[in-house]
């Protein structure tokens, strides 16, 4: 069995209201697919094939465009003969996929939502967990192979933009340190690609709606000397605000977009 991939995909994106009114943030297009696809493509090109999705605010958005896959990607033919005949004319490239569809709660954080997520991902040895709204150009591959050598509870992927995220400090490959958005910045911060040990990572959650990963439970596992730090001078952007929503559709419509790592 292979790694799986969960991937917070609850949040309402406050910050980018003007477009994120109707959808949940992971649905915002980039291109003509959502910006969940193409997470989700990242890790496929790395061999990650199956998918635990935390739904949350209008988790059903996610749901249709799921069950209805091969009529929102190929092309179809209908026929209306009464039985009403559909006719799709292309495979699903995305054939090997397995996504599980995880209600988690409308309100809940996202270390609620980990939690929620408990009984599809401790059957393994680690599973990794990733943002619903971030892609990056990160090796997945070697990042995996990183957390397994590290034999820590969990790993982070540091990443270089600005300041307002949660900021890792960063010491020989291990975190020392975690803060959630400080107003200083020493360079390097939380972007998302996680890995964590399916086993001993439920020592540290716990069922309650108002539990934030990154607070108690990632700051925790840096005390604890239970947190890797895995760093990527690569391409990394999130999606939180209408500017950086518009820099990734450029980046995608200019054919040079360095997270499309599926296409050579």
């Amino acid at each position: 069995m292979g790694t799986k991939l969960a991937i917070l995909c609850g949040g309402s994106g406050t910050r980018i209201r003007d477009v994120s009114e109707l959808v949940p943030k992971p649905m915002l297009p980039i291109g003509n697919m959502p910006i969940l696809w193409h997470i989700m493509k990242i890790y496929s090109h790395y061999g990650v094939n199956e998918f635990v999705l935390a739904l949350g605010y209008k988790g059903w958005k996610i749901k249709e465009f799921f069950l209805n896959y091969k009529a929102m990607t190929q092309d179809v033919t209908i026929e209306f003969n009464g039985s009403d005949t559909y006719t799709f004319h292309d495979d699903v490239i995305e054939r090997d996929w397995k996504v599980t569809l995880a209600e988690t709660g409308e309100k809940a954080m996202t270390g609620a939502r980990v939690w929620k997520m408990r009984k599809y991902l401790e059957g393994d040895d680690n599973f990794a967990l990733t943002y619903g709204d971030g892609v990056a150009n990160v090796d997945i591959q070697k990042l995996m192979e990183f957390h397994k050598a590290s034999g820590k509870i969990g790993t982070i992927t540091g990443a270089r933009p600005s300041s307002r995220f949660g900021e890792l400090v960063l010491e020989d490959s291990f975190i020392t340190s975690f803060n959630e958005k400080p107003n200083v910045s020493e360079g390097w911060i939380n972007g998302g690609f996680m890995m964590f040990d399916a086993k001993r990572i439920w020592d540290y959650l716990w069922p309650d709606d108002n539990l934030s990963l990154e607070k108690e439970p990632l700051s925790a596992l840096a005390r604890d000397k239970q947190l890797a730090g895995y760093k990527h001078d690569g391409f990394w952007q999130c999606m939180d605000t209408m500017r950086e929503y518009e820099q990734l559709n450029e980046l995608w419509q200019s054919g040079k977009a360095p997270w499309k790592v599926w296409v050579k």
